[in-house]
């Protein structure tokens, strides 16, 4: 199976080139920005050595679908998905934080917890939590947006001080965070799912905002399936989840988690090819759509011709 692993293309009026730990970012014109969306995994902020061949194409397509489900909450930076693994949009400056929401103690959150913290990113927790808990009420525990390295949490009160974002801009991120995570819960209802926490990253062009990057993908969301959630609950038994979780799961079991002095785990063919698996079965369940895999041998040809025949379009 092929995969995309990284891109070196030229376009036409090409001004400029990121490469994201998972995305490759052309900048046209200084107008559009192509985003391919590669086959590279990360966790704990660390790129593994191994792609997983179709979870590009799984990411892109999920977003591309959630962002247009969601566009009359706040409008998006899509133009074109010209390929099932990129998608070309208008140019935002981004806001330099991620807004996390979290509706269930789970992950990062519990983490903090299980350390013996009540507060996250100065929300208060309650007392007497147990992991993948609900929260009384959904809350917004916002990161940091580092070029290098890891994210940091980060308050409020802190964002507002530091003049990261304005207060006027602050609060309509926040109003916006609340209202894509309610129809994002309500979708996931839809399939059988809870939508456990996600993040959202917001740029803006000619002073309005708009929602950029993914929305409610297994790389940037937690879902646990519905059925069976209180009994599990009750039990203390760990949760039936649909996310990256379980990749982070097997590197913490072989002793990484991204700090100094570790190694990578090995990734042999049959790791990578059931990881592969997963995000397909993840893209069917939180689509409820059939996955259509995308493999062509001159998959690195396919992408750039597709790139290009849009720009041709778009200019």
């Amino acid at each position: 199976m092929s995969a995309i692993k990284e891109t070196h293309f030229q376009f036409p009026g090409q001004t400029n080139f990121y490469k994201g730990k998972v995305r490759d970012v052309y900048t046209i014109d200084d107008k559009l920005l192509v985003m391919v969306v590669s086959d590279r995994i990360s966790a704990f902020d660390v790129v593994l050595p191994e792609p997983i061949p179709f979870k590009g194409q799984v990411l892109n397509q999920i977003a591309a679908k959630f962002l247009s489900a969601t566009q009359d909450i706040v409008p998006n930076w899509v133009i074109d998905v010209p390929d099932p693994s990129v998608t070309i949009g208008k140019i935002c400056e981004p806001f330099k934080v991620e807004m996390v929401i979290r509706g269930y103690l789970a992950g990062h959150a519990w983490r903090e917890y299980q350390a013996g913290r009540r507060e996250v990113c100065g929300v208060k927790l309650p007392e007497g939590l147990k992991e993948n808990d609900k929260l009384p009420e959904p809350i917004i525990t916002p990161t940091t947006k580092a070029s290098v390295g890891h994210d940091e949490d980060i308050s409020r009160e802190e964002i507002l001080k530091k003049g990261i974002v304005s207060e006027e801009d602050y609060t309509l991120l926040e109003e916006y965070t609340r209202l894509l995570y309610q129809r994002g819960t309500e979708l996931a209802a839809e399939r059988g799912l809870i939508l456990v926490d996600t993040k959202y990253e917001f740029g803006k062009a000619e002073g309005k905002i708009y929602l950029i990057d993914e929305i409610h993908t297994p790389d940037s969301s937690r879902y646990f399936y519905k059925e069976g959630y209180e009994e599990h609950q009750a039990k203390g038994e760990p949760q039936r989840q649909l996310s990256k979780e379980f990749v982070r799961k097997w590197l913490m079991e072989n002793g990484f988690q991204g700090k100094e002095g570790q190694t990578i785990p090995e990734m042999n063919k049959e790791l990578v090819n059931s990881i592969s698996n997963r995000y397909i079965e993840l893209y069917e369940h939180i689509t409820g759509e059939l996955f259509i895999k995308s493999d062509s041998p001159e998959i690195y040809q396919r992408v750039e011709k597709n790139i290009s025949d849009s720009l041709s379009r778009l200019n």
